[in-house]
């Protein structure tokens, strides 16, 4: 383990106010106890578990807001309802494929998305007999509950809520949208010719990176990178997404028949490991801001890395799913109906609803925005290509050679 390393503070960010930074000490204390117990140290994926969702005082498990306008951060559902809404285009032929259909969110936020949804599958026709919402904090699922009462108060009693996968593998469409980016992650260091952890220790009052000889499951991990990637420069840090895997092999394990959706910022390994990179990707979002402390005031800010996608379709290959595509944001989003959805409102008529209109596709779209940094990874099981194959989404413009 080599010197302690106090991380860099953000000096430009807003600071929390009182009852803020008191939650945030009392997380800090249970994390500091967890390094002493940890022999002075504890891994990154250690602490960004209980950093974002240790109960009650976790980032995901508190009460204060994250989606949103007056949040840290705003996803896609929030920026338009035109994203849920080509979801539900997507949706639809694989509902009707399969029997007794059920849509499954996978961390719904505020419930935007599902209320969206809901509204354009009724619309459709092709309602699903449940819509179920894997949701673990309390707070959010408050948010969600109050989301759908005011927006589609006649459709609330087909959704259901879930504290863990359902029992009974489910048929019909899954759902994850900005999920993968937040699971635990383990940092390393390749360094002189050796691979080391990055871990977080203490010293007095404050918390940082240090590092220790890397095990054999991060070698192994890094190995695997190399193999494609070729060697990783030296002083390359980056990071390992262990936690991916094995939930996508849960998800895997509760879909019977039907199709699973991953969207999320990220790229293929090559793209992802790229020398460029060599600094990571680990990066904390507060107040729409964006740093890269993982350690100012624990459990008030969003932590997350981009999404290796190449990993992502592995382990879902794995799992015993297929391949269904690979492509941009923007390109899904108009292979799923976005510009029929774009000539709905009338510049003549109405132009400032047209404007607000061009400027939601914009941002959902564009390369300088949303529509190249996310992409959407389709896996299935049971859906058989026909010349009507109900993966539309990935018609346009298919990235699987860059996975």
């Amino acid at each position: 383990m080599s010197e302690f390393q106090t991380s860099t503070r953000v000096g430009e960010l807003p600071e929390p106010d009182a009852d803020a930074q008191a939650h945030s000490r009392r997380l800090q204390a249970v994390i500091e106890a967890a390094i002493d117990a940890g022999d002075g140290a504890i891994g990154f994926d250690e602490y960004m578990q209980a950093a974002l969702y240790a109960p009650g005082l976790g980032y995901y498990s508190a009460g204060s807001r994250k989606f949103g306008a007056d949040g840290d951060f705003v996803t896609a559902p929030e920026v338009s309802p035109l994203f849920a809404r080509c979801l539900a285009r997507q949706c639809v032929p694989v509902l009707r494929a399969v029997d007794q259909a059920d849509v499954l969110e996978v961390g719904a936020g505020s419930g935007i998305m599902a209320a969206e949804l809901l509204r354009e599958l009724d619309k459709l026709g092709c309602l699903p007999q449940r819509y179920l919402v894997l949701e673990v904090s309390p707070d959010l699922r408050a948010r969600q509950q109050e989301t759908l009462r005011r927006m589609v108060p006649e459709l609330v009693d087909r959704v259901v809520w879930l504290d863990r996968l359902p029992d009974a593998p489910i048929r019909g469409c899954v759902f994850a949208n900005e999920v993968v980016d937040a699971l635990p992650v383990r940092c390393f260091h390749k360094r002189d010719g050796q691979l080391f952890e990055r871990v977080v220790v203490r010293s007095q009052d404050a918390l940082g990176w240090a590092e220790r000889e890397a095990d054999d499951a991060l070698r192994s991990s890094v190995a695997g990178i190399e193999s494609e990637t070729g060697p990783l420069i030296d002083g390359y840090q980056g990071e390992v997404n262990a936690a991916a895997a094995p939930w996508l092999a849960s998800l895997a394990d509760a879909l019977a028949q039907g199709l699973i959706l991953l969207i999320d910022y990220g790229d293929g390994r090559r793209a992802h490991y790229h020398p460029e990179r060599a600094d990571g990707t680990l990066l904390c979002h507060y107040r729409h801001r964006s740093h890269g402390d993982p350690f100012w005031w624990p459990g008030l800010n969003d932590i997350t890395t981009q999404v290796d996608f190449t990993a992502l379709a592995e382990a879902g290959l794995a799992a015993g799913l297929e391949f269904g595509g690979f492509t941009t944001q923007g390109w899904f989003l108009l292979a799923s109906g976005l510009q029929e959805m774009a000539a709905e409102t009338d510049p003549e008529r109405d132009g400032a609803a047209h404007y607000r209109r061009m400027q939601e596709i914009k941002t959902l779209t564009l390369p300088t925005e949303m529509g190249e940094r996310f992409k959407v990874l389709g896996l299935h099981r049971g859906l058989t290509p026909t010349p009507a194959w109900p993966l539309l989404g990935f018609a346009l413009y298919d990235l699987r050679d860059q996975l």
